[in-house]
């Protein structure tokens, strides 16, 4: 029998991984490194685990083997099968399955005491053990069919089985939905005390893990689009903090550690973004982005340009600011943009990009996409330090950024009424890539794309921006 001393050294050292992991995160420069960093913790944490549970004769190897197997199998596919478009919803699911995970080792844990009758009599350990089989299993099964929900939106909906018809989720919720939503949580909570009074009884089990798994659904189904980073990382946030709860059900200190941490860390990003958007954390979970759902429908025109165009006004330019939004990832045209900007800067003109904190569809979701395409970090700019560059920028090159972009929010009137946005429309030109004039998430109509010095290149990002290239080089 191997000394207990050595797990707890081996978890010990997995935590410290995953917290140097996170530290490197920080940085989009050094995120790679914490990310081979935090994997490694992960791996000497299932490696300590399944080593101690073989030591101790509680499964056989086959199983062990078996699991990593699998998992194993499973987690290459879906990481190296996956578009970067599909980036969003394939976090949201790992969020998910996180969340999942947790609840069902609370669930095991609390069947196999009932059936082994290893029940703590009434004191503080049956407080404590309940209370957290309880709490896990309410957060868990939340953040998995909240997850799966939020999945399922940034998708724009499921195919239902048997037909080729999809189903869309609605952005908006009527107002009694938050009381019901309120009624689900004290439902929980009252199901969770009835376990402590009656621990024996299964019933008050499963109800926490039907009422859980709808007031996740719940939860999720209003959020409008435009919140959907916001979401995410709070959801993260849940799946960490289930973890967390999970590792006191079964006395595992490198799942409270990390789980603790992966809770804070999320729940710290989640109030960034929300003071990005300038909105609570009250108002994202409970008020859709863009009010009833509604959205404006464009009257006014304006003509488009061509690429030559665009290419002529590019010619001796100095300054030009790339400004990447969605319509990026969707057209997946990051490398045409990459490709762009190295023509810029070799004929000596300054490139930079304006990151929104909420473009996109999860946090950092820019980033990502440009550092696929070997854009340099120190490019990479956040809004409130770039703000300041736009006046002194020949073009500002806008590729299908919508909300972000939008003057309105300074007027203080409308659903973006507030939302910090980048200051676009104070660039001496202002090229736009985008599809049509349509709205965005907010539902908003968008007076940036009707200015005077605002060309429009109307059509798909990665073919508007390869003529655009074309362009460039025949000049």
């Amino acid at each position: 029998m191997v000394s207990a001393a050595v797990w707890d050294i081996g978890y010990l050292v997995a935590a410290a991984l995953f917290i140097f992991g996170i530290k490197q995160l920080s940085s989009p420069k050094t995120a790679p490194r914490g990310n081979r960093i935090g994997a490694m913790g992960m791996f000497l944490a299932v490696l300590v685990t399944v080593a101690r549970m073989y030591s101790e004769g509680i499964i056989g190897w086959e199983l062990i083997v078996g699991g990593l197997a699998i998992g194993a199998l499973i987690g290459a596919l879906m990481a190296t099968r996956i578009e970067m478009t599909g980036m969003p919803e394939l976090v949201a699911l790992f969020n998910g399955f996180g969340g999942g995970a947790s609840a069902l080792v609370a669930l095991s844990e609390v069947l196999r005491r009932l059936k082994e009758g290893n029940v703590p009599e009434p004191g503080v350990e049956l407080y404590a053990v309940w209370v957290a089989i309880g709490l896990s299993g309410l957060v868990g099964w939340m953040t998995l069919t909240g997850s799966l929900v939020a999945m399922m939106k940034l998708k724009g909906g499921f195919v239902v089985p048997l037909t080729k018809k999809w189903l869309r989720f609605p952005t908006w919720g009527p107002p009694w939905l938050n009381a019901v939503k309120l009624l689900l949580l004290i439902g929980s909570l009252y199901l969770i005390w009835m376990t402590i009074q009656e621990p024996s009884n299964k019933a008050y089990i499963w109800g926490i893990v039907g009422l859980s798994s709808l007031l996740g659904i719940l939860f999720v189904i209003p959020i409008g689009g435009a919140d959907m980073p916001v979401v995410v990382s709070m959801l993260n946030s849940l799946s960490g903090i289930a973890a967390a709860f999970t590792g006191f059900v079964i006395g595992n200190n490198v799942l409270i550690i990390a789980g603790s941490m992966v809770g804070a860390a999320g729940m710290i990003l989640t109030f960034i973004m929300c003071k990005a958007m300038n909105r609570t954390l009250r108002e994202v979970l409970f008020k859709a982005f863009g009010g009833t759902g509604d959205k404006d429908q464009p009257t006014r025109t304006k003509v488009g340009s061509d690429p030559e165009e665009v290419a002529m006004v590019l010619d001796g330019a100095q300054k030009v600011i790339v400004v990447p939004g969605y319509g990026m990832a969707v057209s997946q045209s990051q490398h045409a943009v990459k490709e762009f900007a190295d023509m810029m800067e070799a004929a000596d003109c300054e490139v930079s990009y304006a990151i929104h904190p909420v473009a996109g569809r999860m946090p950092g979701h820019m980033n990502v996409l440009l550092a696929e395409a070997n854009v340099p970090y120190e490019q990479l700019i956040e809004m409130d330090d770039i703000n300041s560059e736009f006046t002194d920028c020949d073009v500002a090159l806008v590729i299908g950024a919508n909300d972000t972009t939008n003057p309105v929010a300074r007027t203080g009137e409308g659903p973006l009424a507030g939302m910090p946005i980048l200051d676009v429309d104070k660039a001496r030109v202002v090229v736009i890539i985008k599809r049509s004039l349509s709205v965005g998430y907010a539902g908003v109509d968008n007076d940036l794309f009707y200015m005077e010095k605002t060309m429009m290149l109307f059509g798909d990002g990665k073919k508007m921006m390869n003529e655009l290239n074309s362009a460039i080089k025949e000049l």
